[in-house]
This record gives C-alpha cells, sequence and structure tokens, in this order.
C-alpha cells in the first residue's frame, strides 16, 4: 500500500516533502487539514482491518505508520506553534482540533481488530527474524492497546474514551490559564530607588518594557527573566513580597482573575486519571503510570525519592540554619520569608565565594556559549554542526544542520527568547523523527526552546550560569533525539524511551557546565574579551552545592507530592488536595512556604505535561547520568584525552544512536557495564558521606 507524501496542494500543513512552511501557516490552515489526515487515516486503517492477508511488518505496520506519522508532524507543527506563538485565533483552531485528534488516537489504540493484526505478527514463526528494534515496537504496541483500553467492554471503552478527550481540553486548559494569568500582570514601578540592587540589564529591560506602553519608569511581569531578578537581588523586601505573591498565586482562586483558576481542573484531572487507571484494572493512577516506566512500582518510586530524601535532609537543615543566621546577623531580617530566601541565598554566595552570579554572567554572551556547545557536541560525539536557513516562525528563531562523516543526520531551531504568546520554562520537541522509507533515510528535526531575555538592538545577551545550564540540557535532549541510527520511527530518537530515563542525555550534558576547559571555550568576557579567570571558576567550583541540600528536598518535596496525589482514590475537593501537600510537606519539607502559595496551580509538569506520576524521573534520571558521567571523569583525572574520546564514541554507540530501540538499563548497562549506582549522584551533589 502507497500512501502519496503530498495530499492536498496548497494546505502548508498538508506537505511533507521537506519541513515545515511557517511562513505559509495560518490558523485557517488548520482545520482542512485535520479534516484530510483523519479521513484518509481511517480508510487506511479500515483498509488494513479488513484485508485478509495475514499481517506482516511490511504490508500492515509500516502503511500504517505512514498514515499516522502525517497526523503527527502536522499536528505536532500546530502544537508547536501554539507553544511559542500563542494567539486568539491559533487557539481557537487548537482547541477546536485536539478532541478531534485524541478521539482518532483513543480509537485506533482501542480497535480489537488492529489489535488482533499486531497480535499475529507477534505469534508469527518468523517473528524473530525481525530486527531487534521492529519486535520492541510490536512489544511497545501491544503493550500500548492494553493500557490504552483495547481489552475492555465496548461500553467502558467509551468512557475511556470520553475521559481522554475530557483530560486533554482540561490540560489545555490549565496551560492556557497560566499563560493568560502571566500575559496579564505587570507591575510599574516608577521610583528608581525602588527597585536598588537589580542588575542594570535588568533595569534596561523593564525600563524598555516600560517605554513600549508608553509608561514612565520600569515594568516588570511573571516571565522568568523580568520577576526572578527582582525575588533575587531587589533590596526592596515589600517589593520582593509582591512579585513573589503575584507568581505563587497566578491562576489560582487567589489570582488576579477568578476566570483563569485552575483549582477545578486539577481536582477533575486528577479524578478523570484515577477512574481511568480504575478501569483497567489498576489501583492508582501512579500504578497505571509506571507500568511502562524503569521503575516499575510507586512504591518503589516512593522508597527512592525516600532514600535520597534520607541522605540530603542534613544537608538541608545545615543549609537552612546557616541561610537564617545570615539573614538576622548580616540583613536584619530575623524571620526569613520565602521571598527572602532567593535574595538571601544570594547574598550569603557573594560573601562567602567572594563573586556574584552577575560578575559571572558578563562573561557568557549567548554566542560564544552556543558556539561552544556546539564544538563540544562536535568534539564528543564526530558531528558537524552549520547554521542552514529555512522558514521559522519569529525573525529570533535560528536553525542549524548537523552532519556526520559528511552526511547530512539532522536539522534543529533553536528559539531562546521569551516573549508573549510564548509559554515559560525550557523544552526540547521533535517536529520530524528518524525513519527508514523505501530504503531512504528521513533525517529528524528538533525544536530547542527556552525564555532567556531578548537583547537590545544591537546588543549581546549574556547569560547567567543557570541559564547556561539550561541550553546544556535541552541541547542534551535534542541530541538524544537527532543522533538516533534506529531507522523504526516509533523507537527511534526519544521516542519509545522510558519517560523516567529520557532525562539522562539532558543531565548528561549539564556536568560539562562545570568543566575548566568548556568554559573556557564557552566564555568571553563583555568589554576586554577575556576568558573566565581561574580563581573565578575555582570560587564557582566551590559554590557549585551551594544550598543544594535544600534544593534537593524541594524537589524531592514536589516528585513524592506528584506521586501521591496520584496514588490517592478519594480526590472530592480542593481540601483533599492541600491535604496531601501539607502530609507531603510534613514529612519532606523543613521549611513551610505562606499560606497564599499555590504553586500547584501552575505546575504544569503534571497537570499539562508528560510528568503526571513521573516527576521522579528527574531524579531517577540524575543518578543514572551521574553515573554515566563519572566515568569520562575518571578518564579525566587520568589525563586520557584518548579515553574521553573513547567514552565519547561509546555515549553515542550505546545511548544516543539507540534511543528507545531496546530498554534503557540494557543501554544503560551497555554503556557503564553494570547497573546504577547511587553514589555519583551524591558526590556531585555534595552529599557524600564518609560511606558513600
Amino acid at each position: 500500500m502507497t500512501i502519496s507524501n503530498t495530499l492536498e496542494t496548497g494546505n502548508p500543513l498538508l506537505d511533507f516533502d521537506g519541513l515545515p512552511k511557517f511562513n505559509k501557516i495560518s490558523s485557517a490552515d488548520i482545520r482542512p487539514a485535520i479534516d484530510q489526515l483523519l479521513e484518509e487515516a481511517n480508510v487506511v486503517v479500515n483498509l488494513l482491518t479488513e484485508s485478509k492477508n495475514e499481517a506482516t511488518w511490511d504490508n500492515f505496520v509500516v502503511p500504517l505508520e505512514n498514515v499516522t506519522e502525517k497526523i503527527n508532524r502536522s499536528w505536532g507543527t500546530i502544537s508547536h506553534l501554539y507553544s511559542v506563538l500563542d494567539t486568539p485565533d491559533l487557539r481557537t483552531a487548537y482547541n477546536e482540533n485536539e478532541s478531534r485528534i485524541i478521539e482518532f488516537w483513543t480509537l485506533t489504540s482501542q480497535n480489537p481488530l488492529l489489535f488482533d493484526k499486531y497480535k499475529a505478527i507477534e505469534s508469527r514463526t518468523d517473528f524473530r527474524k525481525l530486527s531487534a528494534p521492529q519486535r520492541q515496537v510490536i512489544n511497545n504496541t501491544l503493550q500500548k492497546f492494553r493500557l490504552s483500553g483495547a481489552e475492555l467492554p465496548s461500553d467502558k471503552k467509551t468512557r475511556f474514551s470520553e475521559i481522554q478527550k475530557r483530560c486533554a481540553s482540561l490540560s489545555t486548559k490549565f496551560s492556557e490559564n497560566i499563560l493568560d494569568a502571566t500575559n496579564s500582570y505587570c507591575l510599574f514601578v516608577e521610583d528608581e530607588a525602588e527597585i536598588d540592587g537589580l542588575p542594570y540589564d535588568c533595569r534596561i529591560a523593564a525600563k524598555a518594557a516600560a517605554t513600549q506602553d508608553c509608561k514612565l519608569g520600569y515594568k516588570f511581569s511573571l516571565h522568568s527573566p523580568s520577576y526572578y531578578p527582582i525575588l533575587k537581588y531587589a533590596n526592596n523586601r515589600a517589593l520582593r513580597e509582591k512579585i513573589y505573591r503575584a507568581n505563587v498565586t497566578k491562576a489560582s482562586e487567589l489570582g488576579d482573575n477568578l476566570k483563569w483558576d485552575n483549582s477545578d481542573n486539577i481536582i477533575e484531572i486528577l479524578c478523570l486519571r484515577n477512574e481511568e487507571a480504575e478501569l483497567l484494572g489498576f489501583k492508582s493512577y501512579a500504578e497505571l503510570s509506571l507500568a511502562k516506566k524503569m521503575c516499575g512500582t510507586p512504591e518503589e518510586a516512593i522508597k527512592f525519592l525516600e532514600n535520597i530524601s534520607y541522605c540530603a535532609r542534613p544537608f538541608a537543615e545545615r543549609d537552612l540554619l546557616e541561610l537564617k543566621k545570615f539573614a538576622l546577623e548580616e540583613l536584619n531580617l530575623p524571620v526569613l520569608e520565602a521571598w527572602d530566601f532567593s535574595y538571601a541565598a544570594e547574598k550569603l554566595r557573594e560573601q562567602r565565594y567572594d563573586f556574584s552570579e552577575q560578575e559571572i554572567k558578563q562573561y557568557f554572551p549567548e554566542k560564544n556559549v552556543i558556539g561552544g556547545l556546539f564544538r563540544l557536541a562536535e568534539k564528543l560525539f564526530g558531528i558537524k554542526i552549520n547554521a542552514d536557513r529555512t522558514s521559522v516562525w519569529h525573525p529570533d528563531v535560528k536553525f542549524f544542520q548537523i552532519k556526520k562523516n559528511s552526511k547530512l543526520i539532522a536539522h534543529f531551531y533553536l528559539d531562546l527568547y521569551a516573549r508573549s504568546g510564548k509559554r515559560g520554562g525550557a523544552w526540547m520537541d521533535d517536529a520530524r523523527s528518524r525513519r527508514c522509507i523505501d530504503g531512504k533515510i528521513q533525517t529528524p528535526v528538533a525544536y530547542l526552546n527556552c525564555n532567556f531575555s531578548s537583547p537590545e538592538l544591537g546588543k549581546e545577551v549574556f547569560l547567567s550560569h543557570n541559564e547556561v545550564i539550561t541550553i546544556f540540557h535541552e541541547f542534551g535532549h535534542g541530541l538524544h533525539h537527532m543522533l538516533t541510527q534506529i531507522d523504526e520511527i516509533s523507537v527511534s530518537g526519544i521516542s519509545g524511551v522510558e519517560w523516567d530515563a529520557v532525562e539522562l542525555p539532558s543531565q548528561f550534558m549539564e556536568n560539562f557546565c562545570w568543566e575548566w576547559n568548556v568554559l573556557q571555550d564557552i566564555s568571553s568576557e563583555v568589554e576586554s574579551g577575556k576568558k573566565l579567570p581561574y580563581t573565578l571558576f575555582e570560587k564557582l567550583i566551590a559554590a557549585k552545592n551551594f544550598q543544594s541540600g535544600l534544593e534537593n528536598l524541594r524537589q524531592l518535596e514536589f516528585s513524592l507530592l506528584d506521586m501521591c496525589l496520584h496514588g490517592e482514590c478519594n480526590l472530592i475537593n480542593f481540601q483533599d488536595i492541600q491535604n496531601i501537600i501539607d502530609r507531603v510537606r510534613n514529612k519532606i519539607s523543613i521549611f513551610e512556604p505562606p499560606w497564599f502559595n499555590r504553586f500547584q496551580h501552575s505546575f504544569s509538569h503534571i497537570f499539562a505535561g508528560g510528568y503526571a506520576a513521573g516527576y521522579y524521573s528527574y531524579k531517577w534520571a540524575e543518578v543514572l547520568s551521574s553515573d554515566v558521567y563519572s566515568v569520562f571523569e575518571e578518564a579525566a583525572l587520568c589525563g586520557d584525552s584518548i579515553s574521553s574520546a573513547k567514552l565519547g564514541k561509546k555515549f553515542y554507540d550505546e545511548i544516543l544512536s539507540i534511543g528507545g530501540s531496546r530498554p534503557a538499563l540494557e543501554s544503560f548497562i551497555a554503556f557503564r557495564g553494570r547497573e546504577p549506582k547511587i553514589g555519583a549522584f551524591l558526590r556531585h551533589n555534595g552529599m557524600a558521606t564518609d560511606n558513600e
């Protein structure tokens, strides 16, 4: 069965010959594109299920993947634009069509005839003759059918489908409420004395924002590059409290506009997820979620989190004690409030290590950082990265190609700056996945997105060291997607990788942000062009794990809260949610935030992302990545540069290129030679003891 690569001429969302035509896409294209894609897909599904031929990889799996990939690519383009360039028209079109996409996938994954065809392929005598990636695709797909309700009776299938569509709609609304609440908030300050302590570049950006609104003074927002410097540097405590309160109450019943309150969305999402799990025979959604992850059960995940918490707690208690003591004695703050934490920590860091983040920041111009990141990847993995040209969705977006052995293997977009209509945070997403079609390789394409401060006209953007870590992290995700050598689309790149292992390459890349040679390569002082001095590097390393005990406990609290929320079965109202939050905090946290803190109302990872009952994955994967990176550390200590180059190749061969074509634990063992150990993680976080 052959399906043409272009369906309807004139609609850019139906052109699959190359990269997305962002300069031609409009909201009006979405409905007709989805209409045609779903119609074609349903025709193909019917033909395949009605066929009397014995199902094989070539006559069944390939044509089904051909037609469904087009839906994924077209809807992926739409979803990407919705994330980075939200407009009223685009939002309307997205919301109108999202439920149709969810319905198609739900009905397809519940189709008993398709399910039977996959089972028939698995039971064929020649099943073992398929390649290992192909067998992995079949195994994954059979599990997906079972976890999508394919074995449910018809009435329960209908309810399962309703849950899927409703959950998708609620998650979208959850995200929209956060974006709308963020975009609507503005804080104008006319008196410059009120923003004393704020770095010069932050003041300039705030002044430009006010001028753009025809206002005097300075304008601040809840976008991270605007509000976070206030919490960290502003000497005005009342100003810090004001912006803190606005940020932690956004999209809640305490926010500026109740129409953006996520309270009811949270309750309904959790209840529907629990109902979904019960339909499939699981005790909780947490149990359902972990059925397809490295960590097999909620109990195992909770034990993992509690073990790390036990290690982190004494360090966190020490961190809090010294921070409170410093705040009292040096800052005249007898009570350390939540809006004082970042401020007091930065002041203590400056005093203890004799440098500020602003002093470091002047050495990291964006162009140098990006160029050095590319050179590092080229050296480690034997690739070459060059600028390229194509249609983009915003003038700030850059586009690059990756070659290996002079052969094109991937492309990626780089969208670094915050703007109205772009969701917060940093993330990688796939625009196109690698696969082999009729003997030709379709190269993968990635989106890499951050929310750094926009450049002033004619001036360079400088990144904080934390922002350097962020772009290295996201590029690690991108490498995982782009450097795959697997030809089956369902397990190439990040596809098919267990969710709690998908952070391994990204967190692995973060480690290089603490290496002297790497920092030398990416640094260039703003005026002199000089590299980061070694004395400042030593201070940076000395401060690496400053307050890491508190930071680890914070992440562990979020992870355990996520697991507990999705492990409960009797959530009726928001007080039930608060009771769980309080219970987790009593167990994990050593600092109680103010009563009005509603961080859960903007916890997008679990309510509008893929981390539901999976937020623990960050710590789980950090253990994996630390253990992997320790091998590179050992080679460096021996001064063995040749060995380091070999290790880069081995990481490429056993982790990056393999994608999801085999279980993540097998890939880890293939690189490390054994199962994971926690020692390197504790050492990297400054929490190792004599017993580790």
